[in-house]
């Protein structure tokens, strides 16, 4: 009888062990190669500094700012906006389909409005908030929950309504009552697509941040970009959005951590 290797990775050659990192380091590749163009550009004054800075400009000006504090304090600034806005409109969308989702007449009350409001572009609501709240701190917060409401709205309203109504039934059954089948059943089954409607809730705060601190902003990255502008500064230009892009993929991975400590036990997630 043939014997059973019990280590099936010895039996790998080098070069397949190899592969992995191989094909991680030529995702880097590409965009290595369009760093160094654009770098090469800058010098040769192909790209002049008031159109696009030079990458070396853009890494100088950010360890600046980093140093003198002035990056790390406007940072906080938005991410308290962005986080302030986030929870107003997770808190509320969330209710809203908790009520709309568990009940017929909450349905009929809430889901109907909720579907008109979200076809108007949150954008185009900035001039009539500036009315309403003025120029201060609460139009930027209003604009983030309004935006990050109707993710987690539709996400979790069809996560409670495509639960099992097997699970619900064999609960029944154990003789659960209303509240717990709610508690046990209903909200554990929606919470994959409450996650999911997080993740777009957060990207989407991030998108609407950098709108919102265009309005009359004393601080945060908004208005870094808006003297920036004034001045051709591109590189400070440059630096804040990438501290955007780098705010929006923090965010995700910490929903996605998030999503495979709470859903452990679904398969796809213990295989993932």
């Amino acid at each position: 009888m043939a014997s059973i290797d019990a280590n099936p990775e010895q039996r790998r050659s080098p070069r397949s062990r190899r592969r992995p990192a191989a094909r991680a380091g030529a995702r880097w590749f590409s965009p290595l190669v369009l760093l160094a163009l654009w770098e090469a550009g800058s010098r040769i004054g192909l790209i002049p500094p008031r159109t696009l800075a030079a990458p070396s400009a853009v890494l100088a000006t950010m360890a600046g700012m980093i140093a003198s504090g002035e990056l790390g304090h406007n940072v906080l600034v938005s991410l308290g906006r962005a986080g302030l806005g986030l929870a107003v409109g997770v808190l509320v969308g969330g209710a809203l389909a908790i009520l709309a989702g568990l009940s017929r007449r909450g349905e009929i009350a809430i889901d109907s409005p909720v579907q008109m409001l979200r076809t108007l572009p949150t954008l185009a609501l900035t001039p009539l908030f500036i009315v309403w709240f003025g120029i201060g701190e609460t139009p930027k917060i209003v604009l983030i929950a309004v935006a990050t409401t109707f993710p987690v709205y539709l996400n979790l309203y069809n996560g409670i309504r495509g639960v099992d109504s097997r699970l619900i039934e064999a609960a029944r059954a154990f003789g659960l009552s209303h509240a717990a089948i709610v508690r046990h059943v209903v909200l554990p089954g929606a919470l994959p697509a409450l996650l999911v409607g997080l993740r777009y809730a957060l990207s989407i705060s991030v998108l609407i941040l950098v709108v919102a601190e265009q309005i009359n902003a004393s601080s945060g990255l908004g208005y870094l970009i808006n003297n920036a502008r004034d001045f051709m500064r591109t590189d400070i230009i440059v630096v804040c959005l990438m501290v955007y892009a780098a705010l929006g993929l923090g965010a995700d991975a910490a929903v996605r951590l998030v999503e495979r400590r709470s859903l452990a036990w679904r398969p796809t997630v213990l295989a993932a």
